[in-house]
């Protein structure tokens, strides 16, 4: 069954902190929140998602930093659709510092299956010069609190924050999964307007990642969540995010199929492993996971071009292998 959130954007609601990247009304497309306009939005997701596992989703702030008795209306809401078996559960994002005993304790009188952390970076340097408000250790004990409460966990990251270097994401990445999180979302940095982000990168204290570079930088995050077995459950901001508006965007890995291109590198760099020691050879056929056979060839073809440029391979084709999982290939030479 297909899986849909129901989202309910509450942008800057709860976060008195003003990260350098960050204008929630800017992403989400929302410039205030009015709550009684929730009810209306979840009816009308619910209308067109017949037939679907749906769940309520309060994302774009820091929810459980709210007004606690706007959290618990909401809350409250949710767990109505529930009740009624309209929907499965309710899934919420939120900062490290905002999670403690007393809120865990408010989330376990819910549904709440799933907490997304807004991590970033797991670098105490890194999140001093993005003004990101809170250190790696409070990431650390919000993890280790809500794991053993029993929340399924999400940890949020990003690429190409200021000062973060290719060792710091994949620490982060590394992190990520030693503290237990159930699954990951990786967010190559954008530059909207009328951020501080955008101001240090006119005055040139600032370089924001090209797409190339995002991707490379993505796909050794992704595939550190790959080989321990964590789910990536989205990179890059959906397109639909104000991405290629002009009154929004400014700069940055902004491609309409990033996630496509990071997934396709990871692949290929599986590929390349196997095939380094075998240059020139005349064909390969490459074994893939069932619907997989496009993310390995790459964005028009530029995994098998690059193949035969740099390891001289005359030819390559690629077929589905139903005991393949995740990012796993198969080289066959011939």
């Amino acid at each position: 069954m297909k899986h849909v959130n129901i989202p309910v954007f509450i942008p800057h609601l709860g976060c008195p902190n003003a990260c350098v990247f960050c204008n929630q009304r800017t992403i989400s497309g929302t410039e205030k929140f009015d709550e009684g306009d929730v009810v209306g939005i979840i009816d009308s997701v619910l209308e067109t998602t017949v037939g679907c596992e749906r769940e309520i989703a309060f994302f774009g702030g820091s929810f459980t930093g709210i007004d606690r008795d706007l959290m618990i209306r909401l809350l409250d809401t949710a767990e109505g659709y529930v009740s009624r078996g309209e929907v499965s559960g309710i899934r919420l994002s939120t900062r490290p510092d905002y999670i403690d005993r007393e809120t865990v304790g408010i989330l376990k009188k819910y549904t709440v299956s799933q907490v997304e952390l807004g991590i970033q970076s797991m670098s105490d340097r890194v999140l001093e010069l993005s003004k990101r408000g809170h250190t790696s250790d409070d990431t650390r004990r919000a993890v280790a609190l809500l794991k053993e409460n029993g929340f399924s966990v999400v940890g949020q990251m990003m690429i190409g924050l200021p000062g973060s270097t290719l060792g710091d994401e994949v620490y982060t990445a590394t992190e990520i999964c030693a503290m237990g999180c159930d699954g990951a979302r990786i967010y190559p940095t954008v530059v909207f307007k009328d951020t501080e982000l955008d101001a240090m990168r006119l005055s040139g204290e600032y370089a924001p990642l090209d797409v190339g570079d995002a991707v490379e930088r993505s796909a050794d995050a992704l595939e550190v969540f790959e080989m321990h077995g964590v789910e990536c459950i989205r990179i890059g901001l959906c397109d639909s995010e104000n991405l290629h508006s002009e009154k929004t965007y400014s700069a940055g890995p902004a491609h309409p199929a990033l996630g496509e291109k990071v997934m396709s590198r990871l692949f290929y760099k599986k590929i390349a492993e196997v095939v380094k020691d075998n240059t020139g050879a005349g064909a390969i056929t490459v074994e893939c996971p069932k619907g997989a056979v496009s993310k390995v060839m790459g964005n028009k073809g530029e995994n098998r071009r690059r193949l035969e440029k740099e390891f001289g391979i005359k030819s390559v084709k690629t077929i589905e292998n139903d005991d393949l999982l995740g990012y796993n290939v198969k080289v066959l030479f011939s």
